[in-house]
C-alpha cells in the first residue's frame, strides 16, 4: 500500500521550490515579527489585494494583533524608502497589512479555496525552513564559540610560555663539546 501523492511531477515540485524561495525573499521583520505584506500575498492567492483586505475586514475577529499588523504611516514610508514597496500608489490609498505565520494560516480559512490552501502549505513550509536554518546557524555559532574558547585556553598557555622565554634574561650558556688544545 502506497501512502502519499503519486501524481507529483518534476515541474510541479520545481514550481513549489521556486515559490518557496520567492516567499522567503518577501518575508520581512516588522515590530519584531516575521511577516508577509498583503501586496505580496494576493498574487500568490491569485486575487486582488483589495479582495484580500476585504475578506480580512469581514473576518476581523480572526486576526488579533499577533496575527495581522496594519502598518502606520511611518512604517509605510520606511517600506517605500527601502524599496520593499515600490511606491505608495501601489497601495491604492489603503494601509498595508502584514501577516504573521499564524495570520497566514488563518487566511486559508477566510480565503476558502484550493489555491489558498496550497499557497498556505507552501508558506508554512517556508517559515519552518527558515526557523530550521536559524536554529542550525545558532547551533553552528555556539559550536564555533566553544571551539574558540577551547583553543584560546590552549593557546593562552603557549603564549604565556613564550612570554616567559622572552622575559627571562638570557644567561651565557655553557659550551658543550670537546675542547681542543692548541699546542
Amino acid at each position: 500500500m502506497k501512502i502519499g501523492r503519486t501524481n507529483c511531477d518534476t515541474t510541479s515540485i520545481m514550481n513549489v521550490v521556486k515559490a518557496e524561495r520567492e516567499i522567503a525573499n518577501q518575508i520581512l521583520i516588522l515590530r519584531g515579527q516575521k511577516v508577509l505584506l498583503d501586496i505580496y500575498l494576493s498574487p500568490l492567492y491569485e486575487i486582488e489585494t483589495r479582495v484580500l483586505k476585504q475578506q480580512v475586514k469581514r473576518n476581523f475577529n480572526r486576526f488579533p494583533d499577533d496575527f495581522m499588523l496594519e502598518l502606520n504611516d511611518k512604517e509605510t514610508e520606511l517600506m517605500v524608502s527601502q524599496n520593499v514597496i515600490p511606491h505608495k500608489g501601489v497601495l491604492g490609498g489603503a494601509k498595508p497589512m502584514a501577516f504573521t505565520e499564524q495570520g497566514i494560516a488563518m487566511l486559508s480559512g477566510v480565503l476558502n479555496s484550493k489555491r489558498a490552501i496550497d499557497v498556505n502549505i507552501a508558506i508554512m513550509r517556508t517559515f519552518v525552513h527558515l526557523r530550521k536554518m536559524f536554529l542550525e546557524n545558532k547551533e553552528l555559532n555556539q559550536r564555533i564559540a566553544e571551539l574558540e574558547k577551547k583553543y584560546d585556553e590552549q593557546f593562552q598557555s603557549v603564549f604565556e610560555a613564550i612570554k616567559q622565554l622572552i622575559n627571562n634574561k638570557s644567561e651565557p650558556r655553557k659550551s658543550i663539546g670537546f675542547k681542543v688544545k692548541n699546542s
